[in-house]
């Protein structure tokens, strides 16, 4: 295989990666209100997937607080039942079938 197929088949690989990836993400803001039922906004999956919030107190996923279904696409308003306001910042995780596709971190307030 010459040099200039392994580059193109790697520059393929590559921009089908990014295509997948941006698929997968949680809306705008960084910040969320300290209540019981956490509220996400929009958040887009390229599948059927679950969002999983943790304590982030120490940047890393600690604790489960609450999960919540998605659809395949645009989900607006999800929201998390994480039982009683977060002691701290939390992490919220996007997961399909199984694999972390995106993720983000909130400070609440």
């Amino acid at each position: 295989m010459s040099i200039k197929m392994i580059a193109l088949a790697a520059a393929t690989v590559a921009a089908t990666t990014t295509a997948a990836s941006a698929d997968n993400y949680f809306a705008f803001g960084d910040r969320l209100e300290n209540s019981s039922t956490l509220e996400l906004g929009t958040i887009r999956a390229a599948a059927d997937g679950v969002v999983e919030i943790y304590d982030g107190r120490f940047g890393d996923l600690g604790a489960l607080l609450g999960t919540e279904e998605v659809m395949a696409g645009a989900n607006s308003d999800v929201r998390v039942n994480v039982g009683h306001g977060p002691d701290a910042d939390v992490i919220a995780v996007l997961k399909v079938d199984g694999q972390i596709v995106a993720q983000q971190e909130y400070e609440v307030n």
